[in-house]
């Protein structure tokens, strides 16, 4: 059975940086989502049991809303949580140093094979998207 989409990415910047693009909001907020689409957060609770809630706006002008539940946060090392709206899943993100480059690991994976199936057509694209967002702001952190 296969529920999971699998990404990595290097990312020339050190873990900790790109850890802080993830766990700082004002730096997630501008890279989350596929390109296009910018983001407003409500509440972003980076711990075990927190809450994430924001609404990502479409290239279209559509409105997405998102809620999550943080299961996991090792920092520097890993996230893990369980996003609760429209399409349910879980996410774990690895961040593994490789010297001054960091090995971001992008482990997504649904309730049922057939919905991995029926959206992945756009996850794929969008994944992969969201981390090359990610590489971007990387650059913006200190």
């Amino acid at each position: 059975m296969d529920r999971a989409f699998v990404h990595s990415r290097l990312i020339d910047a050190p873990r900790e940086r790109v850890f802080k693009a993830f766990s700082d909001p004002a730096h997630l907020a501008r890279w989350w989502g596929p390109n296009g689409f910018t983001s407003t957060f409500h509440e972003f609770d980076l711990r075990p049991g927190g809450n994430w809630r924001f609404v990502m706006h479409g290239p279209d002008g559509a409105n997405y809303p998102n809620e999550s539940v943080f299961v996991e946060v090792v920092a520097p090392e890993r996230i893990v949580f369980e996003h609760m709206s429209q399409h349910h899943f879980q996410l774990t993100i690895t961040f593994e140093a490789r010297g001054a480059k960091t090995l971001v690991g992008w482990h997504q994976v649904f309730d049922t094979e057939a919905e991995r199936q029926r959206i992945a057509k756009v996850v794929v694209e969008a994944n992969e998207q969201n981390l090359d967002r990610l590489a971007t702001e990387v650059l913006n952190v200190e």
